[in-house]
């Protein structure tokens, strides 16, 4: 029994002189771990109320756009870029803003929806929406160079060829016709054969004395769509 509580003394005099040297450490460590996680699952709740809240006012712009008030409408949307910034639904809202001002003449306005989606979105496929969108509202108001630098940002690889097709329209608009060629003939040969915008820019290339010829492996593969 003796023995016991002399090894019970000993281990406790071993734990006292091991709190002793490493407690603090150890209390630090446990407090930041928790306060980070409780940081995280606070975070977590946060960004889903967010979310929440943004999409409301999404779904509010949208009713306000259906039912023809422009003006709650351009609130919502102020409301979003206010709060919301970097939520999906804010990038969402601008592209409704801007279809609405455009529709109405008013194309600044349009443009400056768009441009704030391109700067300030964070949705790569939004973003190279907006790109498009912008740079053809651009193009439309024969600024050539301004439609251009906006295409000139890279876009995720599906968007790569829409991207090549406008900026082949912008070009052939300037009376660039080598460049177009090549801008619409890099959209052609990354755009699937099954897809049928390709069709069109196929007509845009025959329409500059360019029509493309597909390489074997396109060829191939065009003929057995069509087959099936």
């Amino acid at each position: 029994m003796a023995t016991y509580d002399n090894e019970q003394q000993e281990q406790l005099e071993q734990f006292k002189h091991f709190w002793k040297q490493y407690g603090n450490l150890i209390t630090w460590v446990l407090v930041l771990v928790l306060g980070a996680y409780a940081a995280w699952t606070g975070y977590q709740y946060w960004q889903q109320k967010r979310g929440q809240a943004a999409a409301g006012l999404y779904e509010e712009m949208d009713r306000a756009v259906s039912g023809g008030n422009a003006d709650k409408a351009a609130q919502a949307f102020s409301d979003l870029k206010k709060d919301y910034a970097g939520t999906t639904y804010a990038a969402q809202g601008a592209l409704l803003a801007a279809k609405v001002a455009i529709e109405q003449q008013k194309t600044d306005e349009g443009k400056a929806a768009l441009q704030w989606a391109v700067d300030e979105g964070k949705n790569p496929d939004l973003v190279a929406i907006a790109r498009l969108r912008l740079s053809g509202v651009q193009m439309d108001a024969q600024a050539y160079d301004d439609a251009l630098k906006t295409l000139s940002a890279a876009v995720p690889a599906e968007f790569a060829p829409l991207a090549d097709d406008r900026r082949g329209d912008i070009l052939s608009a300037q009376g660039k016709k080598d460049e177009a060629v090549k801008a619409y003939r890099s959209a052609w040969d990354a755009m699937p054969a099954d897809v049928e915008y390709r069709r069109f820019i196929e007509g845009k290339l025959t329409a500059l004395g360019e029509p493309p010829v597909p390489v074997a492996g396109q060829a191939s593969s065009a003929a057995a769509s069509s087959a099936s």
